[in-house]
């Protein structure tokens, strides 16, 4: 089936009464004022708590199914105008229905039941009838209730004098009210929060269907709006035709805007959305998406295009300057079988810009406020499996910029890149055996260069403008992306045995063999020859690693839990890394040197830069781990080069390596503490100092905290400047969240990001919500950068209202921008 995230509010029954829909729409729109576009930022809205469904009825098979169960205090015979009635206590259990009264009686001449005093009908499907007298007939079917009401399994009610019930598919609730709400405990008279009051409420149980005739929308007993129609999915209904939410818009470049979806629930597995929305500067979007689920799979496919009335509203230096815009997207994920999966993404937009300036797909995906947004497409095939001891990954990607520093022809296309993992079952010479492959193949129509000196950023130097080669060296830019294609194939063998003696000593040697062969053809791109040989040609290389690991724990037992000393130490012996700057780096670019990558046989992060030379990695990890369970964590090490070529202190195109502190002969330090007293406070730190001068070159401190109705969390992080690779000064700031349960229903959030280097904020959060059994109502701000067109902060207010059971919406409203950040 297709998933049941659209479910309409607004139902279509009968054609004559559509335009009546959008009027209630519009009536339930007006909640908010600062209306926007369809924004849905996943991370910050509300919602209501997973209720499970009814267990399913299950029949009793050792009783025939048209027999009634009859149980009660006093049964009384009248022979004479055959009538049996039943007194205290009464319970009827009849195909799963269940009938408690003070009285009931059964006429076997109208075969009907009449139920007085305290009558409870519970149904199978779970929903409950409350009501003072009850006629019905004798399977439960027909009847009718006075002074009713009626609990669905979705804790759902409905109230009424009077409900007639015909057919086991039509209720008639006469002077009804419908809500989602709880009743107050303490004054169960008291009008719910809101409720949907109206002359006559419609429960066509074949359709799944409520309507609701001369209805208002009350809330706290006091109408807001008078619904002349209203209709929406029963609370066993997922998916159902009809009208959504309608949401309203406004952008300077736009104008003001309604946009009223539709969706179609064409069959069990698939359906479709369709959601124009008109616009009084641009005209009408047209926005479509189709669904549909496979025994073994699902697609989407969705699509948006616009005419734009008035091109003028962005300037011609921006890319809607244009008439004609629009995107095609599609994804699709399909098993082949328990362990095979293969899928899709594909996209393609007539400029960068056009999601962007219409709200569309980044406020649909999963959105962070402390993330830049959305800032490339991504189109792919891929096909993965895993088995019980490998893994297998093949995928071809197409990149897509949408920020103002993305040239497309330097965006690379990847086609493909494959991994491949195997560990062998049984042992080999007693240890685990295994091997890797990986292929990457890649193409870029030009070369990307980045600046490294205050120079050439202020200069242009090294921007895809600037045709001077003789500004283009090693010493003002490095070359991010190479011009042309590059092919490399990768196989490497490893194993490994781990050996325990006597008095505790851990001993673990560790071989491995590698080998690489790429093929290349760079074309002759302004600056390029100053790093590698442009040309057509092949390269190869070879490294064989052998090494071994020694840890010797020193544990001490207390009575208020354990303390464990670890002195850890590594040798590794292979020969210098070859071909080091004639080999391109396009996936082994980000290297980052701390406690977590100490003890890694090769620290670089990618395949196409491998670590060569002598190497000893030393340290010593503490742990004190309380009985409580609370625990103290320290480690410090240190690397030291033993011969050869050091990998990290040769550069490549990119310059990977220069400035990690693993750059000369004994490395910077690195550090970790951590402390955790119990499950609601966290702390931990991480570092690196420098080698002679013991300077932080790096730091990061958090800090968390959880208690029953709030919970905090804080990051600090000091970068030093590393201009080897761009990072021309050094870097500082705080991040902080936090979110606070004012009291049962009140939540609010709060979160911000300061440079402490430039001395401001540049990413803030506040969100206020209130939410209970069948309301939400939730308010946030954000301001965030945006790069679509230029670099800017982004300021936008959003407001959810959300009716459990008749459904909701979210508004968004961006506030306006600073320029040239």
């Amino acid at each position: 089936m297709a998933d049941s995230k659209a479910v309409p509010v607004f139902g279509t029954r009968r054609n004559a009464r559509g335009p009546a829909l959008a009027i209630v729409a519009a009536l339930l729109a007006t909640a908010s004022l600062g209306i926007g576009s369809t924004a849905v930022h996943a991370q910050v809205l509300l919602q209501f708590p997973q209720r499970p469904p009814p267990a399913p009825y299950v029949p009793d098979p050792s009783r025939p199914q048209d027999q009634m169960l009859l149980q009660a205090t006093e049964v009384q015979y009248d022979y004479s105008n055959r009538r049996v009635s039943a007194v205290g206590n009464v319970q009827i259990y009849h195909k799963g229905s269940t009938l408690e009264a003070d009285r009931v009686t059964y006429d076997e001449n109208t075969k009907r039941l009449h139920a007085e005093g305290n009558v409870r009908l519970t149904e199978p499907d779970g929903n409950v009838t409350y009501g003072q007298t009850m006629n019905l007939a004798d399977d439960f079917r027909d009847g009718f209730v006075d002074s009713l009401r009626l609990e669905t399994f979705d804790r759902t009610r409905m109230a009424a004098t009077r409900a007639d019930r015909s057919n086991d598919n039509f209720s008639v609730f006469h002077s009804g009210v419908y809500t989602a709400c709880e009743p107050c405990k303490e004054n169960p008279e008291k009008p719910p929060l809101w409720q949907v009051s109206a002359a006559r409420i419609i429960h066509d149980q074949g359709e799944r269907m409520i309507y609701f005739e001369n209805a208002r929308l009350e809330f706290f007993g006091r109408p807001i709006a008078y619904l002349p129609y209203l209709s929406a999915p029963d609370p066993t209904v997922k998916r159902k035709s009809g009208f959504l939410i309608p949401v309203a818009s406004y952008r300077e470049t736009n104008g003001v805007g309604l946009e009223v979806p539709y969706y179609w629930a064409l069959s069990p597995n698939y359906d479709f959305t369709f959601t124009p929305r008109v616009m009084s500067r641009q005209g009408a979007l047209l926005q479509g998406e189709y669904r549909q689920r496979f025994e073994h799979g699902q697609i989407t496919v969705r699509g948006a295009g616009i005419y734009q009335l008035d091109r003028n509203a962005f300037s011609p230096n921006e890319p809607g300057h244009r008439f004609w815009r629009g995107s095609i997207e599609g994804a699709g994920k399909f098993e082949l079988n328990e362990k095979w999966t293969w899928g899709f993404d594909g996209m393609l937009l007539s400029d960068r810009a056009f999601f962007y300036d219409y709200g569309l797909r980044q406020f649909q995906d999963n959105y962070d406020p402390f993330r830049a947004g959305l800032t490339e497409g991504i189109s792919q095939i891929y096909l993965a499996g895993r088995g019980d001891r490998s893994y297998f990954d093949m995928r071809a990607l197409h990149y897509f910029g949408f920020t103002t520093a993305d040239v497309q022809d330097q965006l690379p296309v990847v086609h493909p890149v494959l991994d491949y993992n195997y560990i062998f079952k049984d042992p080999v010479f007693g240890g685990q055996l295994g091997y890797n492959i990986n292929l990457t193949s890649l193409s870029r129509n030009s070369v990307s260069f980045d600046p490294i000196s205050q120079t050439a950023r202020l200069t242009g130097a090294c921007a895809p403008t600037s045709a001077d080669p003789a500004q283009k060296t090693p010493d003002n830019c490095v070359m991010r992306g190479i011009p042309g294609s590059y092919t490399r194939l990768t196989a490497e063998a490893h194993w490994k045995r781990s050996f325990t003696d006597p008095i505790g000593q851990v001993f673990t040697p560790f071989f491995s063999v590698r080998g690489d062969v790429a093929a290349f053809n760079i074309h002759a791109d302004a600056g390029v020859s100053n790093f590698l040989q442009p040309g057509n040609y092949t390269e190869t290389r070879l490294m064989p690693t052998a090494g071994v690991e020694y840890r010797y724990p020193f544990v001490n037992v207390q009575s208020w839990g354990t303390q464990t000393i670890e002195p850890i130490a590594q040798i590794i012996v292979r020969p210098n890394e070859q071909r080091i700057g004639r080999f391109p780096n396009e996936d082994a670019q980000s290297l980052i040197f701390d406690d977590s990558n100490l003890f890694d046989i090769d620290k670089f992060s990618g395949y196409d830069r491998m670590e060569g030379g002598g190497r000893a990695n030393v340290g010593v990890q503490y742990t004190m781990q309380f009985n409580q369970g609370g625990f103290v964590n320290a480690m410090v090490g240190q690397s030291y080069h033993l011969f050869g070529t050091n990998s990290f202190a040769a550069g490549d195109i990119a310059n990977t390596g220069l400035g990690s502190g693993l750059d000369k002969s004994r490395s910077d330090y690195v550090a970790r503490l951590s402390y955790q007293p119990d499950q609601t406070y966290t702390f931990s730190t991480r570092y690196r100092f420098d080698e002679e001068t013991f300077t932080v070159r790096r730091f990061e401190a958090e800090a968390r905290a959880n208690f029953d109705r709030w919970s905090f969390s804080a990051l600090y992080g000091h970068y030093d400047a590393q201009p080897e690779i761009g990072f021309l000064t050094k870097r500082q700031g705080i991040l902080g969240r936090t979110q606070v349960r004012l009291d049962a229903n009140w939540i609010a959030s709060a979160g911000a990001r300061y440079d402490l280097d430039d001395r401001k904020f540049d990413q803030l959060h506040f969100g206020l919500g209130y939410i209970d059994d069948c309301f939400i109502i939730g308010l946030n701000y954000i301001s965030n950068y945006a790069y679509s067109n230029v670099t800017r902060i982004d300021h936008r207010v959003m407001l959810q209202v959300n009716l459990r059971t008749l459904g909701g919406t979210q508004y968004s409203q961006t506030l306006g921008g600073l320029g040239g950040l």
